[in-house]
C-alpha cells in the first residue's frame, strides 16, 4: 500500500490534514466495523485496510501535526467538600505517551519521494488530472523544493502536449505557461515547450 492508496481508501485528496485524515478514518470505520458487520467479509478487510491506511499517513505527516498525549498525570478536584472545608482529590493516570514518528526531515523525504512515485504512475497511465493534483498538494508542502517545482513543471508541461494531442488549444498553451513559470530556468524544458507552442500555432 503505497501514499496514494492511504489517502484513496480514505476518500481524500493528497497532502489532507491530520483533522481531516481523523474525520474521515472514523465515519469509514464505523460503516466497516466488525461489530456492525458480522457476517461481511468484505466489510471486515475493508475495516483492516482504513486501519493499516491511517496508521500509515501518522507515520508520515509532520510531528506538529499530530497531537502528541501527555504521560504525566492529571489531578481533577471534585466539586464537594468536608464539613472541615477540605478538597477531595481523585488522581487519573492517562497512558502512556506513543512513540514519536521519525524527525521532521526524514517525514519529508518519505512523503516527497513516495509522491514521485505516484505522480510518475498517473503520468505513465495518462491519468492528467490526478497527477496535476497530487503534484500541486506536494508543491504546496514543500514550496521551496526546485526538484518538486521540476516535477511540477515537467507535469504540466506533460498535460499540455496531452491536450494538443486532443484538440483542447487553449487549455494546452494554458499548461504549458504555467510550466515556463514554475521552472523558468529548466532549459531542458524550455526548448520542449517551445516546441509545443510551435506545433499550437500550426493548429490554429
Amino acid at each position: 500500500m503505497d501514499l496514494g492508496d492511504c489517502y484513496r481508501l480514505l476518500g481524500l485528496r493528497s497532502g489532507a490534514s491530520f483533522a481531516d485524515i481523523k474525520a474521515s478514518y472514523r465515519r469509514l470505520a464505523q460503516q466497516y466495523h466488525p461489530d456492525i458487520n458480522p457476517d461481511d467479509i468484505k466489510a471486515k478487510d475493508k475495516f483492516i485496510a482504513l486501519t493499516e491506511a491511517y496508521k500509515f499517513l501518522l507515520t508520515v505527516l509532520p510531528s506538529e501535526e499530530v497531537p502528541q498525549r501527555s504521560s504525566k498525570s492529571s489531578t481533577i478536584r471534585s466539586d464537594g467538600t468536608t464539613a472541615t472545608g477540605s478538597t477531595t482529590t481523585v488522581t487519573v493516570e492517562r497512558p502512556p505517551t506513543p512513540p514519536k514518528p521519525p524527525n521532521f526531515i526524514e517525514i519529508e523525504r518519505r512523503l516527497k519521494w513516495k509522491t514521485y512515485e505516484q505522480l510518475q504512475r498517473f503520468l505513465k497511465g495518462r491519468k492528467f488530472p490526478q497527477a496535476i493534483a497530487l503534484v500541486e498538494a506536494l508543491a504546496a508542502r514543500l514550496p521551496a523544493d526546485p526538484e518538486v517545482r521540476q516535477w511540477q513543471a515537467v507535469a504540466y508541461q506533460i498535460w499540455g502536449r496531452a491536450l494538443i494531442a486532443e484538440n483542447q488549444l487553449l487549455k494546452a498553451r494554458i499548461y504549458l505557461k504555467k510550466a515556463l513559470k514554475i521552472d523558468p530556468h529548466n532549459k531542458a524544458l524550455s526548448i520542449e515547450v517551445q516546441r509545443d507552442f510551435h506545433k499550437l500555432e500550426q493548429l490554429y
